[in-house]
């Protein structure tokens, strides 16, 4: 796989990646959700360079993310909103960043709760399945090809197989 070909991949996590899969990126996205909107509050916040913001805020615009709306024209100003897919990347983020409330955290604690305001209760997001509502774990869910997969990659393929091998011994021994 070539890094900058990944968007053209038959990989909904690389075409992903190609998206959002620089620290950056991750980093403009998070400051999105916190309500930041403007070229130069997103700079003062991540510390970023303005070539590397204008950089990735392209990108993000480009993708459809983010949509530039203009505030100012004189000079020409503009702010990024999150547009629907935008917004559809919050479980990801949220996954994210409780991963590194569960790992990452030091001794002061997490750096931010989160509040439900329906129930006005601090939460953790868990993902659960569409059709029963069960959490979900890697564990517990089989992958099948859907209908934009390529043919399985050797690589993959052997895995699979090894896979299936040690459950049906498992099931002998059991």
């Amino acid at each position: 796989m070539k890094w900058d070909a990944l968007e053209e991949e038959p990989c909904s996590l690389a075409r992903t990646v190609a998206v959002i899969g620089d620290r950056w990126s991750l980093l403009v996205l998070r400051e999105c959700f916190l309500r930041i909107r403007r070229f130069d509050d997103f700079q003062a916040s991540l510390g970023i360079t303005r070539h590397l913001l204008a950089d990735r805020l392209k990108k993000l615009v480009r993708f459809g993310v983010l949509r530039k709306i203009p505030y100012q024209d004189a000079p020409k100003r503009y702010e990024y909103i999150l547009t629907q897919k935008g917004l559809d990347l919050y479980p990801i983020i949220m996954s994210i960043v409780h991963w590194g409330n569960v790992h990452m955290v030091d001794s002061r604690g997490r750096p931010m709760l989160h509040e439900h305001k329906s129930c006005k209760r601090m939460f953790d997001p868990v993902m659960v399945c569409s059709e029963c509502g069960e959490p979900l774990a890697a564990k517990a869910v089989h992958v099948h090809p859907g209908p934009g997969a390529r043919q399985a990659s050797p690589v993959h393929a052997e895995a699979q197989q090894r896979t299936k091998r040690g459950r049906e011994r498992a099931r002998g021994a059991a």
